[in-house]
């Protein structure tokens, strides 16, 4: 498969919200052995998500955005700032570009909603990932579903 075998689009039916939701249990769920019942939240409901696919329609990967009252509390009150959050590819497409794709997909949805900078809270293996992105640690690691994490932050 070639880098360019896939698109990132925003989830907008059930079909790619489910899609989403797939990726994120075999990803988070299945792989890091996070519990199914704090995976999917009511913050779903409300976010933008967005979906990388592959042309023959297999989901490679997917994350969101929380913005306005729903990011509030993840980012320190801050309205014109969103939180990135689940974002997860697939074992089959890493190292496809497929994560970076979907960072800037959520930060062009930020752009769209007025929002100045996205938050993060990151897996501290991840950190590199994120700092080539372009985003900024900040504040002591701290655990997330048993996983040890970092806040992360890009001023758009």
């Amino acid at each position: 498969m070639s880098t360019h075998a896939y698109v990132v689009r925003v989830a907008e039916d059930p079909a790619d919200r489910e899609a989403c939701f797939t990726v994120r249990k075999e990803v988070f769920v299945g792989e890091q052995g996070v519990p199914e019942d704090i995976e999917y939240d009511a913050y779903d409901a409300v976010a933008v998500h967005v979906l990388a696919v592959r042309e023959d329609g297999v989901p490679l990967g997917t994350g969101r955005l929380l913005h306005g009252a729903a990011a509030a509390g993840k980012t320190g009150g801050d309205m014109t700032v969103g939180s990135l959050g689940r974002l997860a590819v697939t074992q089959a497409a890493r190292g496809l570009g497929v994560g970076a794709a979907l960072v800037r997909a959520i930060e062009d949805a930020a752009r769209a909603r007025g929002l100045v900078a996205v938050d993060l809270h990151a897996q501290t293996h991840a950190l590199g990932f994120y700092e080539r992105l372009g985003y900024v640690a900040y504040g002591p690691e701290f655990p997330d579903a048993g996983i040890p994490h970092r806040a992360m932050r890009r001023v758009l």
